[in-house]
């Protein structure tokens, strides 16, 4: 069967796809979180756990997918992780309590997170460094419409269906993805490492990545930026459903907003990225999410909550954070051709880690205001921009 060539329009569309599997499973069922607290009769915490258990299975998970598919190639690790997700989807629309939901979602993370650590590798088996930084931004800008529509059809779904309606959504669209890899996507792994899956072989990539000091300045960047995307995910539909007291059908477009934000910010890296320079590009975006972050948290302080307070500094922030992301990523794989799967999975593990940790801090601390999720939103950006101006900025401007 002839599929399309690996830098073809249609195999980007798949590849955006495939990105797209970790934002629209957990932000298409935000809407549904403070009716999961009722219709399970528990509590804020435990549900949050369905978000929190979710992201430390897809960051451990994403140590394993990355030295697999290095040795095995891209496709057939794809191929297997997908149909885990689409099992496990069904059994979290079929879950009869909150426990089993949790164990549900854990599974659904092991399947998912393949799709965005494979997609960054396969753009870096393709593409060379700087170009592969470009594509990211397009990526990222067409990526950004699923988390845009997802919690706006999550919120339809959930006011007209129930919550168990956004599973079934994603079980079709991970059964699509499915369809889509095993008739279009070759394999794309020229550097097949036999000792990738190795204890020793792990550790020696791991080892050599970790002492890379530019590689861990972009990490940590990339850790720091996406805990401003999940402590929004985390707390927002508590502070605007709860607190202002939006439906969750206004929520989800409130959501898209700050999506749109992003959306500016990937398409303004992918437009002028060659041209500025990656690096340029992360440090003004982590400097304009710092501002945003620190006048929303300032808002929450003051007692402000309203949905211009919330909304419209998390839309900044996301301009930002759209500018800082797809670079970050392709400077960190960027210098690793025979070690991409290994570096995209040290990424996400520690990016997905990261964003556990405050997503069960913030669904601790929620106190029926805004100041907890605003707070985490601030020191997230003043981290981002620290992370990188102290630590990769130095070496790059040598």
């Amino acid at each position: 069967m002839n599929r399309p060539r690996p830098d073809s329009v249609a195999v980007a569309a798949l590849l955006t796809m495939l990105v797209a599997f970790g934002p629209i499973s957990t932000d298409m069922y935000l809407p549904s979180l403070p009716a999961l607290v009722s219709d399970f009769a528990s509590d804020v915490p435990t549900v949050q756990l369905t978000l929190s258990a979710f992201l430390v299975a897809f960051a451990l998970s994403m140590l394993v997918y990355g030295p697999l598919s290095d040795r095995f190639g891209r496709r057939p690790v794809l191929i297997g992780a997908i149909a885990i997700y689409v099992l496990a989807s069904i059994a979290c629309a079929l879950a009869p309590t909150i426990e089993a939901l949790i164990v549900a979602r854990t599974l659904q993370a092991v399947g998912c997170c393949a799709g965005p650590v494979l997609a960054r590798a396969v753009v870096r088996d393709v593409y060379g460094r700087e170009r592969a930084a470009t594509v990211l931004s397009y990526m990222g800008t067409a990526m950004a419409l699923a988390p845009a529509i997802g919690p706006v059809l999550g919120g339809w779904l959930q006011v007209v269906y129930g919550w168990q309606a956004t599973f079934w959504v994603l079980t079709a669209f991970s059964g699509v993805a499915l369809v889509g890899v095993l008739t279009m996507l070759d394999e794309t792994n020229a550097h097949r490492n036999p000792d990738a899956m190795s204890v020793r072989g792990m550790l020696r990539s791991y080892k050599a990545l970790l002492s890379h000091r530019g590689y861990v300045g972009y990490v940590a960047t990339i850790a720091a930026c996406y805990s401003i995307i999940f402590s929004f995910i985390s707390g927002s539909s508590f502070v605007l459903i709860q607190v202002v007291g939006l439906t969750a059908d206004v929520y989800g477009l409130c959501f898209a907003a700050m999506v749109i934000g992003y959306m500016s910010g990937t398409f303004i890296s992918g437009r002028f990225g060659r041209r500025i320079g990656l690096d340029r590009l992360i440090l003004a975006g982590a400097m304009i999410s710092t501002a945003a972050g620190l006048a929303m948290a300032g808002f929450a302080w003051a007692g402000e909550t309203h949905i211009e307070t919330i909304v419209v500094p998390q839309v900044v922030a996301m301009l930002g954070v759209g500018l800082v992301f797809p670079n970050c990523q392709a400077g960190a794989i960027g210098p690793f051709p025979t070690m991409a799967g290994a570096a995209s999975s040290l990424l996400g593990f520690s990016q997905m880690g990261v964003a556990a940790a405050v997503g069960l801090a913030i669904g601790v601390t929620f106190d029926g205001t805004a100041r907890p999720m605003a707070t985490a939103i601030a020191l997230a950006a003043v981290l981002t921009l620290l992370s990188f101006r102290l630590i990769v900025w130095p070496v790059r401007q040598r």
